[in-house]
């Protein structure tokens, strides 16, 4: 079974940074996509950002130019580099990956707060 495991994620002050990891349990280098969803308490899931099996990349409007997607196939993880951070940040970041059937980690809190 197919396991993703994401670390990363805290308290952060409004202007921080965090990076968060997502480790899978085989090869990512064949995953036709992966990438990152969050979920604010009381709001829907919503794609963050996501990479293609050949590197490219796209990430949702309000978070372009200051998150970054980001995969290393060698270690079989993911990276999502959160700069700039803002308090409408805050949630739950779930990775996922794609092999054909789609792969979820058990999510990491973000909060952005002073």
């Amino acid at each position: 079974q197919v396991q993703l495991v994401e670390s990363g994620g805290g308290l952060v002050q409004p202007g921080g940074s965090l990076k968060l990891s997502c480790a899978a349990s085989r090869s990512i280098s064949s995953a036709d996509a992966m990438g990152w969803y969050r979920q604010a308490q009381g709001k829907q899931r919503e794609s963050v950002a996501a990479i293609t099996i050949g590197g490219s990349t796209n990430h949702r409007d309000s978070v372009k130019g200051r998150f970054t997607i980001s995969r290393d196939n060698a270690k079989n993880t993911m990276y999502l580099q959160m700069n700039s951070l803002k308090r409408e940040d805050t949630a739950v970041y779930y990775c996922y990956t794609n092999w054909g059937t789609s792969y979820w980690g058990q999510g990491t809190q973000v909060t952005v707060s002073s």
